[in-house]
C-alpha cells in the first residue's frame, strides 16, 4: 500500500459513537438543518412546560418594551437579552430535571442536588432580569 491510499482509522470513540449515533455523519448544511430541527423540537418540549410558557409569554411582552424603555442598543440589548437569558436557564433546569427523573423516581441527594442548583440558577437569572428592567425603570420615570 502506497503512503497515499493509506486510510486514517477513526479514533476508537468516535467509531463508537458514528455506530450508535449515525447522525453524527453529517456534515454542512444538512447538519445545520438538522440541527435547527431539534432545537426548535426543544422549544415544543419547553412550551409543555408551564414556567417556560410563563416566560415565553411574558418575553411577548418584554422583548418589544424594551425597544421603548431603552435609549441606547446597549440598553436594548442588556434588556432583551436578560428576558432571554432567564428562557434559556429555564429550559437547561427542565432537561437536569428531565434527565435526573429518567434516571429514576426514588430520591438520592446528587438528584436533589442537581435539581435545586438547576432551580436556583433560575432564581439568579430573574433577578438579573427583574434589577436590570427595575434600573432601567427607575432611570426612564425619574
Amino acid at each position: 500500500m502506497t503512503r497515499h491510499a493509506r486510510t486514517i482509522p477513526l479514533p476508537t470513540t468516535m467509531q463508537a459513537n458514528t455506530a450508535v449515533n449515525p447522525q453524527k455523519l453529517r456534515t454542512g448544511w444538512r447538519r445545520m438543518a438538522h440541527a435547527f430541527g431539534y432545537s426548535l423540537a426543544g422549544l415544543r418540549a419547553g412550551w409543555g412546560e408551564t414556567a417556560f410558557r410563563q416566560e415565553a409569554i411574558a418575553a411577548v411582552v418584554m422583548l418589544p418594551a424594551a425597544w421603548w424603555l431603552g435609549t441606547t442598543w446597549v440598553e436594548v440589548a442588556m434588556l432583551a437579552g436578560t428576558v432571554l437569558l432567564v428562557m434559556m436557564v429555564e429550559l437547561l433546569n427542565t432537561g437536569i430535571e428531565s434527565a435526573i427523573d429518567r434516571i429514576g423516581p426514588e430520591w438520592h441527594d446528587l438528584s436533589k442536588r442537581a435539581k435545586d442548583m438547576g432551580s436556583a440558577a433560575v432564581l439568579l437569572s430573574l433577578l438579573l432580569c427583574g434589577g436590570t428592567w427595575g434600573g432601567a425603570l427607575w432611570a426612564r420615570l425619574h
